[in-house]
């Protein structure tokens, strides 16, 4: 299996964003989503099984203000799943994209007080992970949605 996790942030007005910025995000975000994805799928398809899991965010569903590299970054890389998700698949291959939609948890970035569990717990999101690479093939996902329960969707 390969999960891929990595992104590239740059913010701001649209009209102010940097060109060579917005290339570094789609780079990092999409780009490097489809050269990890292609080489896992390369050994994987001789062997007839695998998994594939590609990391999105809220914002590969709903761009956001003043965020739209990281929206195009995420949309293209959900795209990607989804389109490996419909090949792959029917050779063995699970792709599977995981929207994590809400704040992590870390210990720079405790739950509020008067909210126990408004952040994501990184064990909980590992859980999923292995959970969706345990499902049976008969009923593969090819996209969840992991959000806190106090995250507005």
């Amino acid at each position: 299996m390969v999960i891929y996790n990595a992104s590239y942030r740059t913010r701001g007005p649209f009209i102010d964003l940097d060109p060579v910025e917005v290339e570094r995000a789609l780079a990092v975000t999409a780009y490097g989503g489809f050269l990890v994805a292609q080489q896992a799928a390369k050994r994987m398809v001789p062997k007839g099984h695998g998994a594939i899991m590609l990391t999105g965010a809220s914002a590969g569903v709903k761009g956001y203000a003043q965020s739209a590299p990281f929206a195009m970054g995420k949309f293209a890389l959900r795209g990607l799943a989804q389109s490996m998700a419909r090949e792959l698949q029917p050779q063995g291959i699970h792709v599977a994209h995981i929207v994590v939609d809400g704040g992590i948890l870390s210990p720079r970035r405790p739950n509020p007080p008067d909210k126990p569990d408004a952040m994501l717990d990184p064990d909980a999101i590992a859980q999923s992970y292995l959970d969706l690479l345990r499902q049976h093939r008969s009923a593969w996902a090819w996209e969840i949605e992991l959000r806190p329960w106090l995250e507005k969707f």
